[in-house]
């Protein structure tokens, strides 16, 4: 597989690759490696029972009052 990136996109990733003292092509197959497991945890999460595609949606207003508690905790 191949993936192009524009010249700004190369520059970017080869200077976070020398600041975390790697090459960009390790750092670029590290994050794509991350990405997909965390992908993989979400979507299991969501289609087993209970996860997003079953839950009920609250009103803006329950919310709302979720979040004040919250930060006023």
């Amino acid at each position: 597989m191949e993936v192009h990136f524009t010249a700004e996109q190369q520059a970017h990733l080869a200077q976070i690759a020398t600041k975390a003292g790697t090459v960009p092509e390790l750092l670029v197959t590290n994050v794509v490696a991350r990405y997909l497991d965390e992908e993989a945890r979400f979507l299991a999460a969501w289609k087993r029972p209970g996860g997003g595609r079953a839950r009920e949606f609250i009103e803006e207003e329950e919310m709302d009052a979720r979040l004040d508690a919250m930060f006023k905790a």
